[in-house]
């Protein structure tokens, strides 16, 4: 690499970085509050929360790559054409085509990430977050024993305890109700703590100093215990097993998605094969058009320093990404063939991003964006003028 390729590595790096972990960490702190309440509802550990943010990381990166790959690579040239770094590499006879090996380096590997991401990775890290999920539903990760209310451990046995302490091991003020087929247990005890036995589906409760009473439909009148320590097993409820993955087309990888496409005898279910098939794939290929596509729009006209490329840069990536969730839901219900549904607006899109770029790289004097850029201006200007604390601060200087 020269020195040139060098300093536009440079160039790229901070934005690209910064904006992939901004992105990221916005969508973080968007679902970690409602990953907590959604917790705290089931009464599973907190620890699970980390598990499911670490399931959604990948779906994060799957939509955070291609925007700061976008950005780093706009930001870089917008850099060097306010510096007047971008003239001096154009009169020294630099193209722009030159300039944009080091950002293609940036897009083949930012690609190849992206495909291992959405292509193997996304799908059963989505599976396992769906399981926590019903894990947490159906209390087979273990509901947290909440101090001073009722918490029900399967169907059979509910506990209510005063006061809670060494993390929940030793546990304070017991209640215990426990009833199997007509046979019932009331249970109450100055303390306790669970005990793991050799028998994965039974634990042990063992109570000190409290009061048991016995009821069973051969009793004549329930049967009274007082006890110094005694041990309650508890048989744990059995819960359903989670589904296979493959339950949705976004849990399969890329392999088996083309692989339903063409085997499956249902002509409903390779529609969607093949359509969840496309779209991943034309959302990768996207990727390949970002560099010329950030050149097109990060290079302002001249004596102009708004952001209005970064702006529509922005806008031309959201609007793409809802157009082929469209098309791909189209091609799923099998109206339009999905290769066609999905690869159609990728060549017209292709083919704008391809003439902004001549535009402003072969055509003298070319800014693909010029008019669009002074319309905004003088928007900007106008509400800008209008404001109303700018119009008060005039008529005081007046």
């Amino acid at each position: 690499m020269t020195s040139l390729d060098r300093y536009m590595a440079r160039l790229i790096a901070l934005p690209l970085f910064s904006t992939l972990t901004i992105a990221a960490m916005l969508l973080v702190l968007d679902r970690i509050r409602r990953l907590f309440d959604f917790v705290a509802t089931e009464g599973g550990p907190i620890s699970v929360v980390w598990r499911m943010l670490a399931n959604l990381l990948p779906e994060y990166l799957g939509l955070g790559i291609p925007i700061g790959l976008l950005l780093g690579i706009l930001l870089a040239f917008r850099r060097l054409a306010a510096n007047s770094e971008l003239d001096v590499l154009r009169a020294v006879g630099v193209s722009y085509t030159r300039m944009l090996r080091v950002p293609f380096m940036y897009a083949i590997v930012l690609a190849a990430l992206n495909i291992a991401i959405v292509g193997f990775v996304q799908p059963k890290a989505r599976y396992y977050y769906e399981q926590l999920r019903f894990e947490l539903r159906t209390g087979a990760l273990g509901a947290s024993i909440k101090v001073g209310e009722f918490t029900h451990f399967g169907d059979r046995m509910t506990l209510r305890i005063e006061q809670s302490h060494d993390k929940g091991r030793k546990l304070d003020g017991i209640f215990v109700y426990y009833n199997d087929k007509g046979t019932s247990y009331s249970v109450t005890a100055q303390s306790g703590q669970f005990l793991a036995t050799d028998d994965p589906n039974t634990i042990i409760f063992r109570l000190t100093k409290g009061t048991l009473v016995h009821k069973a439909p051969n009793f004549t009148v329930p049967r009274v215990l007082t006890f110094t320590s005694h041990d309650l097993p508890i048989p744990l409820p059995r819960y359903e097993n989670f589904r296979q993955r493959g339950g949705r087309n976004l849990e399969f990888t890329l392999p088996e998605l083309a692989k339903l496409g063409h085997a499956s005898r249902n002509e409903e279910q390779r529609d969607s094969s093949r359509s969840e098939f496309h779209f991943r794939l034309v959302e990768v290929a996207m990727m390949f058009l970002l560099p010329l596509l950030a050149v097109a729009l990060g290079v302002p006209p001249k004596r102009s320093n708004s952001g209005f490329g970064v702006f529509l840069a922005i806008v031309m990536i959201v609007a793409y990404h809802k157009v082929n969730e469209y098309a791909a839901s189209i091609g799923e219900l099998g109206r339009i063939d999905p290769a066609v549904a999905l690869w159609v607006p990728f060549c017209l899109f292709a083919g704008i991003i391809l003439w902004m770029y001549y535009q402003i790289a072969y055509v003298p004097g070319g800014q693909p964006i010029g008019a669009l850029e002074r319309g905004f201006s003088k928007i900007a200007k106008l509400v800008t003028r209008y404001l109303p604390g700018r119009g008060r601060k005039k008529g005081a200087t007046a």
